[in-house]
């Protein structure tokens, strides 16, 4: 029998370490947590100082009894949970769980799942930290409190299963305000005229007219443009000033959480949950050769430190492949003033370990995002590309005209990255050189509104506002699609009718919660309770006697509303006339003679294409269950015609298959559906 029991949180997790530490070990799951506050109840003594009534989570009984069953056969007990408050938290319940002395050395973290690092971790432990656990546990009871005061409001004025909550309702604010800029948006038009010129050798280039009589040029209209070409072609142009200057083009620092959700949404179009998903089966182990390996550090961090370690590996990584002067200045990135300093950033446990070497042991999706991983930390520690920049200035009686050229002198940490930038040439020219003019060209424009949010931008601007943590990201977001607020197209993230109504009535009764300045001071005050300067009760305290007010005053002044509409559809079952309810996945129509009748039907969205493939039906929008937007016949289940991407009325000249609207690279075109032709055509 094994003297030590080692407890995890992942079965994934526990047979990676199992094998590192033989036979003198026995590593046990709890699959996450075991105890919480009850689903059923607040779960919060308000009378007794906010006191948690935890419980065990309904279903894990047997792994508790298994856990208890295992600890009383070993010597020692080690709690090896993930190294953050959630983890720090789970080591705590378990402490409880199985009467643990939290005054005894018993926990065990570690940053990467390797050999080294879990055998030095398991023979240094330490006491939990309770400071850690105190701030999970503020959080926790803050967000029960909010949640399960405010939600029941919701739920008897509005309707039964709808949610609020300190986070998700600040994030669908920020999606609903987007909106509404959106929506107010008025676009401007303007124009832009550029000049193609040879040079004396008649060797042509573009330049953009900036000026006019020393200042901005600014054209509103079309015979605004029109004069302003005239003038110009009656002018001569020459060279007033040439000026070139070495730039330098720095990496960016190792991958945190947040800055990981969003390159892998960028590149890959991942969601946060997917990018999250991937990272964890990188993290806990992967199958190579020699066995089960963690090929990444712990993935939510909003630390980018490399600890001495990896910088002397990455050292001679780069040295051996790519030379001396490769070699960046091994500066530490500036952490943002919140972020968990013993924490490393993400980033592969080892750097010899390259992406070809392992991608036979990798999914296509764990492959792209250890590449990325890996690129983005060789490439964060390289030296800067350096380009040459040179600037041309011209002048043509009252007007000024620009041209640029952009050359690579030096690639550096793009050694390792694609480097999208292409050099532009400009032709040798030299002051006060004549040009000739070749043609004017007028391009009118318009002003855009702000683009809707990615689930990649929400991140960043949930980061930058200091709304949430590295673990509250992913889920923050696909909480708010599940509850119906906001729905995703493409990348974009909108906000439905039903997500308004809320964010307004937050807005109107719950001011206070939803201010982002708000959710970012109470992060802060989190991390006083981590760093043992606040008590979490005290900061309870502070925000539980305002928020009780608001909730008394919404119970009276929140007027219940009826979200249904009257329709003049009859039901196919009873005759009575449905009406149009709203529903977790959007509207829908349901039978007026509830609990009668229980008919209920979907309402179809039609993008007034007629279905390729029976040629009766209708195309409509549709949505999975994990609410991305899918094209179908209105005849299904009879025609299962379907496509991810939008079709049009429109069929392909070469095969005859319908056109769908391109997407990334091809979003400026139309497509043929049919995957073994390649035709495409610009849009109109």
């Amino acid at each position: 029998m094994p003297k030590n029991l080692v407890i995890v949180e992942s079965p994934a997790k526990a047979k990676t370490i199992e094998k590192f530490l033989g036979r003198n070990f026995k590593v046990v799951a709890s699959v996450g947590h075991i105890r919480d506050l009850p689903k059923s109840k607040m779960g919060v003594d308000i009378e007794n100082d906010f006191e948690p009534r935890y419980i065990n989570i309904r279903g894990k009984g047997p792994v508790i009894k298994e856990i208890k069953k295992l600890a009383g056969k070993h010597d020692h007990v080690l709690v090896a949970t993930d190294p953050d408050r959630e983890g720090e938290a789970i080591a705590w319940h378990l402490a409880h769980i199985l009467g643990l002395d939290l005054k005894d050395p018993f926990r065990v973290t570690f940053n990467e799942i390797t050999k080294e690092a879990v055998k030095k971790a398991v023979n240094h432990p330490r006491t939990v930290d309770v400071d850690l656990v105190d701030a999970q546990q503020a959080r926790r009871i803050l967000d029960r409190l909010v949640g399960y005061s405010i939600s029941p409001i919701l739920w008897s004025k509005v309707r039964k299963g709808l949610s609020a909550g300190r986070v998700q309702s600040v994030a669908t604010k920020l999606i609903c305000d987007r909106e509404r800029e959106i929506l107010a948006f008025k676009p401007r038009e303007y124009w832009l005229l550029s000049a193609l010129l040879d040079t004396s050798k008649k060797e042509k280039f573009e330049a953009r007219v900036t000026e006019y009589k020393n200042k901005p040029l600014e054209v509103a209209t079309a015979d605004e443009a029109r004069v302003h070409r005239l003038a110009l072609e009656g002018g001569a142009l020459r060279v007033t000033d040439i000026n070139v200057k070495e730039k330098s083009s720095r990496p960016n620092a190792s991958f945190i959480t947040s800055s990981l959700q969003q390159e892998a949404s960028n590149q890959f179009n991942f969601s946060t949950k997917k990018t999250m998903m991937v990272a964890q089966q990188l993290y806990e182990g992967i199958k190579l050769k020699e066995g089960l390996v963690g090929l990444i550090t712990y993935m939510r961090t909003d630390s980018t430190r490399l600890s001495d370690e990896a910088k002397g590996s990455l050292r001679d990584f780069i040295v051996n492949a790519y030379g001396d002067r490769y070699l960046g200045t091994f500066a530490d990135a500036k952490n943002k003033s919140n972020a968990q300093e013993a924490h490393e950033a993400i980033r592969p446990t080892l750097i010899q370990r390259t992406p070809e070497s392992v991608k036979d042991f990798l999914s296509k999706d764990q492959y792209r995002l250890y590449n990325l991983i890996w690129q983005r930390t060789v490439a964060s520690v390289m030296a800067p590309a350096v380009y040459k920049n040179l600037g041309v200035t011209i002048k043509a009686g009252d007007y000024q005209l620009k041209a640029t050229g952009s050359t690579l002198e030096f690639d550096g940490y793009l050694k390792v990255l694609s480097n999208k930038k292409k050099d532009t040439f400009l032709p040798a020219m030299a002051e006060g050189e004549k040009l000739g003019l070749l043609e004017i060209t007028e391009e009118q424009k318009f002003t855009q509104p702000p683009a809707r949010f990615s689930e990649a931008s929400l991140v960043k601007e949930m980061e930058d506002k200091g709304i949430g943590r590295p673990s509250t990201y992913a889920p923050t977001i696909s909480t708010i699609q599940s509850r119906g607020y906001v729905q995703k197209s493409g990348k974009q993230l909108a906000p439905t009718e039903l997500g308004f109504i809320i964010d307004e009535i937050m807005a109107e009764h719950f001011n206070p919660i939803v201010a982002v300045d708000f959710t970012a001071e109470m992060e802060k005050h989190f991390d006083k309770i981590e760093q043992g300067s606040e008590s979490w009760k005290k900061i309870i305290r502070e925000f539980y006697t305002p928020f009780e007010t608001l909730i008394e005053s919404a119970k009276k002044d929140l007027e219940k509303m009826d979200l249904t509409e009257e329709t003049d559809i009859d039901c196919e079952k009873c005759g009575a006339k449905m009406v149009i309810k709203h529903g977790r996945y959007g509207k829908f129509l349901a039978c007026s003679n509830y609990p009668e009748c229980t008919h209920t039907k979907p309402i179809l969205k039609e993008i007034g294409v007629k279905c390729p493939a029976c040629e009766t039906g209708q195309i409509v929008e549709r949505r999975t269950k994990k609410y991305k937007i899918f094209y179908g016949c209105s005849n299904f289940p009879d025609c299962h015609f379907v496509s991810w991407d939008k079709p049009v009325n429109k069929f392909c000249p070469e095969c005859g298959g319908i056109l769908v609207e391109g997407k990334g690279k091809n979003k400026d075109f139309l497509v043929c559906s049919n995957k073994a032709c390649d035709y495409k055509e610009r849009k109109v």
